[in-house]
């Protein structure tokens, strides 16, 4: 679009807009920059005991005492792939069970309090359960985060479905359209924020039921180094790796905001 189409009122607007945005991204960099600066005064100073809080300094060496040691981007290597593998297979299966339950009111109206039930009950309490059934390792763990996100996405899919307006439903289905290009042509597509959205609270659900399951089972990955640091009251390597644990999830949080804005961008 070339400037003279632009009227000036909009332009002020748009540049309003885009020094709104630079003051925002500015203003949680000095928020991240201030927070950091207090944690490490806070420590020299002896307000708060480092050997606890630890302290940025001692974060920055326990990383780079990891990567000398070549553990570093094993343990972060283990922990994303079982979170993208648990990521994955709860939105799919969530999605392909809400679609069944949208396909069939009478197989919605059976499940239905199944599902309330599963998603109050706490999936750490199945942990020794999944562990006797899928063994101590990977396969646990990318259990537990299936488990975790696939309840969640299945009731957040499925309440997407059952908003969309009726009246296009009704009148696709007097022009003898069958139930299958219904949900191609109409559900599926008015869906598409309520998947997003279902994919959003899925990172935050995945990297949980990682983390539970590594706790229980696992010899590597972040939630083991958290677990062995407690043990071994090496609280710097429990910073360590919580700090790392949340630069992945706000990463792979951002990867799925990126996806968002491509499929807006493509409807």
């Amino acid at each position: 679009m070339s400037d003279n189409s632009i009227s000036p009122e909009q332009a002020s607007y748009l540049r309003a807009r885009k020094r709104y945005r630079l003051k925002v991204i500015i203003s949680r960099i000095l928020l991240l920059v201030g927070i950091v600066v207090l944690w490490e005064a806070a420590a020299e100073l002896r307000l708060v005991d480092p050997f606890i809080t630890s302290q940025p300094s001692r974060v920055v060496r326990t990383l780079l005492m990891l990567h000398q040691q070549g553990v570093l981007y094993r343990h972060v290597g283990i922990t994303v792939f079982e979170t993208v593998v648990g990521f994955t297979l709860g939105t799919i299966a969530g999605t392909g069970v809400a679609v069944l339950l949208w396909w069939s009111d009478f197989l919605s109206d059976v499940l239905d309090p199944y599902l309330v039930v599963l998603n109050s009950l706490p999936k750490i309490a199945l942990g020794p359960i999944i562990i006797v059934w899928m063994g101590q390792g990977m396969p646990a763990i990318i259990t537990m985060a299936l488990l975790i996100s696939l309840v969640v996405t299945i009731l957040g899919v499925y309440s997407g479905f059952s908003q969309v307006d009726s009246e296009k439903v009704k009148m696709l289905r007097t022009f003898g359209a069958t139930r299958g290009q219904v949900l191609r042509m109409v559900i599926l597509p008015a869906s598409v924020p309520t998947i997003v959205s279902a994919l959003k609270i899925n990172v935050g659900l995945s990297w949980v039921g990682v983390i539970v399951g590594e706790f229980l089972v696992s010899r590597a990955g972040l939630g083991y180094l958290i677990v062995y640091g407690g043990q071994v009251f090496r609280l710097d390597l429990v910073m360590t790796s919580v700090i790392i644990l949340a630069v992945a999830a706000a990463v792979m949080y951002q990867a799925v905001v990126w996806l968002e804005r491509l499929i807006l961008r493509f409807r």
